[in-house]
């Protein structure tokens, strides 16, 4: 009985966790304007990034992940010069259009930011990397990336959020 209410007292949390992220990044965004933000600003408003990519010419992008509770993923470029050159939100249907069959998992890591979820599918020989994103105006969808055991995508797809219905819309 404790752990049940160990695990329910954490998934309260989580979910008090996500909610304030969707209300802190529009105005962690709003805050922030390319090409005058410098990589300390951004740092004061998102925190360490999950991951930090290199870029040609010394620039980085930094990665700022919400799932899997959120709706959202975050890329933000920080230039040679120090100042942030762009931020994007990567979960969106034009990005999952660029997701091609035969593209590595670095690749789409590096695209889409970490997934929600990753299930090894032991007899299909697959492992399904999955995405919730927002559908405007208010649907949560997922997106599927499917890998060989090479690595490379096998295929994708759209489809409902495999953890139901959610009126967040945040994220």
């Amino acid at each position: 009985m404790k752990s049940l209410a160990i695990r329910y007292g954490r998934a309260a949390l989580l979910g008090l966790a996500a909610w304030l992220l969707a209300g802190c990044d529009p105005q962690a965004i709003s805050e922030l304007e390319e090409g005058l933000s410098t990589e300390a600003d951004v740092l004061q408003r998102f925190g360490q990034p999950a991951r930090v990519w290199d870029e040609p010419g010394g620039a980085r992008t930094f990665e700022y992940n919400r799932q899997p509770e959120g709706l959202r993923n975050y890329m933000i470029t920080i230039g040679a010069d120090g100042r942030m050159s762009a931020l994007r939100q990567v979960l969106t249907p034009e990005n999952f259009a660029r997701v091609q069959a035969g593209m590595d998992a670095q690749q789409v890591r590096r695209m889409l930011g970490q997934p929600a979820r990753q299930v090894r599918y032991e007899l299909q020989n697959e492992v399904d990397w999955t995405w919730k994103f927002l559908d405007p105006p208010s649907d949560t969808k997922a997106f599927h990336v499917v890998f060989g055991p090479d690595w490379r995508v096998r295929r994708t797809e759209i489809g409902p959020d495999p953890d139901g219905p959610d009126m967040r819309g945040g994220g």
